[in-house]
């Protein structure tokens, strides 16, 4: 278990230790888990980016919003699911098993997207990935392990579904929604190929991702850092080079996630097993 802790972390020192080393002293190699020459240069360079803060708002506004809404309607309808006496449940569940084998593909979602004016809108971030059938399926079986006898209890005390849902449902599904919450906010954290889809032309709605995509797209390309952040200081862009801007990318990119985990971390491993999908 050692080893492959180590086999495990090693690569995420070994970039963050590039991300503070200076770049000219990275060209000589030799750097493992500490920076030789320490320097915050090449992070100052990526936040000269012209658009990154407004790109860096849309994403922390897309994960929160997108995995409070998402998780909140998963749950919603795993609880109509888990119902027995519900009677279109076997239909619905089969029209969600479908979703998970069967895409419209890339052209029609776009096209759906655009006749629904979802195209240059911040929504388009939210709306089409407000349901995921796999989670779902996962808050489903963890509510159907739940004793039955606690919503008959609550019915026979005069509870409705909403009561019973929000009291006592959702109470006690807090470790399947942190787990499903994690999932949901790291795929809308890491998203950037809707922004390329439908708002690539539209910088007040750039995320993140897509930004720092540019910036290694740009990078590979052999740009020079003068070009990619418009910096006009020629001596300036020379203190960082493609490799330094790459590796301070990718720890800007995970260290959000990263901070996020062990506070959902006590829940992931319970959420997970009790809700594995049995049927």
């Amino acid at each position: 278990m050692l080893i492959v802790g180590i086999v495990t972390l090693y690569p995420f020192l070994n970039v963050l230790a590039i991300s503070f080393n200076d770049a000219t002293d990275s060209v000589r190699g030799g750097i493992y888990i500490w920076p030789r020459v320490l320097t915050i240069q090449n992070y100052k360079e990526i936040f000269q980016y012209h658009n990154l803060l407004v790109a860096a708002r849309n994403s922390v506004l897309r994960s929160v919003i997108g995995t409070g809404i998402g998780v909140f309607s998963a749950a919603m309808v795993a609880y109509v699911l888990s119902r027995k006496d519900f009677i279109a449940r076997k239909i619905f569940s089969l029209m969600f098993v479908l979703t998970l084998y069967v895409s419209g593909g890339l052209i029609p979602v776009y096209m759906l997207m655009r006749d629904l004016h979802l195209t240059k809108s911040f929504w388009v971030y939210i709306l089409p990935s407000l349901v995921n059938a796999w989670n779902i399926f996962v808050i489903r079986s963890y509510i159907e392990g739940l004793p039955v006898s606690l919503q008959e209890s609550a019915k026979i005390d005069g509870a409705n579904d909403a009561t019973i849902f929000f009291k006592i449902i959702l109470p006690l599904c807090k470790p399947v929604l942190a787990t499903i919450a994690l999932f949901v906010a790291v795929g809308q954290w890491n998203s950037w190929f809707d922004t390329f889809l439908y708002n690539s032309n539209s910088d007040y709605l750039s995320t993140l991702q897509y930004e720092l995509m540019k910036i290694l797209a740009n990078t590979n390309a052999g740009s020079s850092s003068q070009d990619i952040f418009r910096t006009g200081n020629a001596e300036q862009a020379t203190r960082v080079s493609p490799e330094s801007i790459r590796m301070a990318i990718t720890i800007v990119a995970a260290a959000p996630i990263v901070i996020v985990y062990p506070f959902l971390q006590k829940y992931f491993v319970k959420g997970l097993t009790l809700g594995a999908v049995k049927s």
